[in-house]
């Protein structure tokens, strides 16, 4: 029973989950356009589109060390200087997932994750 756990677990530990998440995130910052598995796209788009919503209604220090938290200097950047102004008009929604035929060698099934 799952009672009321919020995310996917991934079949990994805590740390080791946050660590991905914190990589795919910085990847999807840089290039802005990842693909991967379906399910990683899927738990990765809460915490990208909750980082934007978070850092786009205000730029004062504290949400600027939580960016810096989650992301290195070359990422933050980025999404101080490009990305969050993209979206300052927008309410949500600032990804998408394409859904792609399964991987050759395991079937699993692949995305593509990018900013709209």
């Amino acid at each position: 029973m799952r009672k009321k756990i919020k995310g996917k677990i991934l079949s990994r530990t805590k740390s080791v989950r946050e660590a991905l998440l914190n990589s795919l995130m910085r990847s999807l910052i840089i290039r802005e356009k990842i693909t991967t598995t379906e399910a990683k796209a899927k738990a990765l788009r809460p915490n990208i589109e909750r980082l934007i919503t978070r850092f786009k209604k205000d730029n004062n220090i504290n949400i600027i060390r939580h960016l810096k938290k989650h992301l290195d200097n070359e990422t933050a950047q980025k999404m101080i200087k490009e990305i969050s102004p993209r979206y300052k008009d927008r309410n949500g929604g600032y990804t998408r997932i394409i859904k792609l035929a399964p991987r050759e060698n395991d079937q699993a099934k692949m995305a593509v994750i990018e900013f709209i």
